[in-house]
């Protein structure tokens, strides 16, 4: 069981990085439907990945309460801890990518509101 939960939250985790790392080149090619149409997906997964992790913390301990050898699953959650190690990395290089995009168009609109007297489009009566 507990194996299960591990192989599930890696794969999780898997399917979090691609999507990633499909983020990343659709903010390079300035693809902002794809963007949009992976949020929903990434939502979910991990709103699962945050359950799941709650699930496997249960198992070992009620595993470990039992009095078995946890030991045994070491290696499978040393993996999983590196694939979040992982995907907080590539979250991170997306950030840094999409940070400063934000921040251009933050200051364009703030340009084009300070030319217009306060308002981000002129109306002509």
């Amino acid at each position: 069981m507990i194996d299960n939960t591990i192989t599930e939250l890696k794969q999780i985790t898997n399917e979090l990085k691609k999507a990633i790392i499909l983020d990343i080149e659709d903010v390079k090619k300035a693809n902002h439907e794809r963007l949009v149409a992976r949020n929903e997906i990434k939502a979910d997964l991990m709103d699962t990945l945050t359950k799941m992790k709650q699930v496997l913390n249960e198992e070992l301990s009620s595993a470990y309460k039992n009095g078995d050898d946890i030991s045994v699953f070491k290696t499978g959650v040393d993996e999983l801890e590196t694939n979040l190690r992982e995907l907080y990395t590539l979250n991170g290089k997306l950030a840094s990518i999409v940070l400063p995009v934000k921040e251009m168009y933050k200051e364009i609109i703030e340009e084009i509101t300070e030319q217009n007297g306060g308002s981000l489009v002129e109306v002509m009566a």
